[in-house]
């Protein structure tokens, strides 16, 4: 199924992990894809590979998400890439495991530049491409499950996706009369690089799973399903959801 035929789609922080299965399902189902990544290293170059051997066009653009000159260049060097841009897929994001008290202002910045001013500023640039090549959008932000649940010791990266919740249902009513959808899609406990620690740990592992209805940890590709559901047309009549990936966590959670 070529859902995405014709269009292009560009996927932040895709050299890995949820990114790295969105920018391959888009691609499977037709899209051209713009990855992105600090550095171009093996992981993206084995992304750019796979995507080509789908039969897409697909470029890699470095970029520092966190920095909002950065972004926007990122986003309008990927509408130059192959000449339009039609799906933007916020997914880059970060974390830090601190004690509240110990939180520097670094660690704070690092983690709310990431994951909320990168967020708005690259959603800015391409909104105003989308008004300037007078053309429908889409966004999807990668949230997270702590937009809607605790998560003592990671205190700012619960505040940047709360306040990524609260700016995706503002946009979604300044955007729509401009033909642009925007929507959260929220992990849970996924197999990534990022629970690693997690993942090599029973004790811990085991406490995460008796939380999660289908014992079982997500995997990428069952994020980067419901990414390519919000990115399609099925999804028309849908703006300002949050769309949670989580195995039934976020209403049977405890913290253990």
């Amino acid at each position: 199924m070529n859902r995405f035929e014709g269009k292009v789609a560009l996927i932040t922080g895709s050299s890995q992990g949820i990114g790295a299965a969105c920018a391959l399902r888009l691609a499977k189902e037709g899209a051209d894809v713009i990855l992105n990544g600090r550095d171009l290293d093996e992981r993206g170059e084995k992304v750019l590979d796979e995507v080509k051997a789908l039969g897409r066009r697909a470029v890699f653009i470095e970029a520092d998400v966190s920095k909002a000159e950065s972004v926007t260049r990122l986003i309008n060097d990927g509408a130059e890439a192959f000449g339009q841009l039609d799906i933007l897929v916020n997914n880059a994001g970060v974390e830090k495991n601190h004690n509240f008290w110990e939180v520097t202002e670094e660690d704070y910045d690092f983690v709310m530049d990431t994951n909320l001013k990168g967020v708005f500023f690259g959603i800015q640039a391409f909104v105003k491409y989308c008004m300037q090549a007078k053309r429908p959008g889409i966004i999807i932000n990668m949230s997270s499950v702590h937009e809607e649940i605790v998560f003592p010791h990671f205190a700012a990266y619960c505040v940047s996706k709360g306040g990524l919740k609260m700016l995706t249902r503002n946009l979604a009513t300044e955007l729509a009369p401009l033909n642009i959808r925007i929507n959260n899609v929220a992990p849970g406990a996924i197999v990534t690089p990022i629970n690693q620690k997690l993942l090599e740990t029973p004790e811990l592992l085991e406490n995460v799973l008796k939380n999660i209805p289908v014992r079982r940890m997500g995997k990428p590709e069952d994020v980067a399903g419901v990414v390519a559901f919000l990115a399609s047309d099925d999804a028309g009549y849908v703006t300002g959801s949050t769309y949670f990936v989580d195995g039934g966590l976020t209403y049977h959670y405890e913290e253990q």
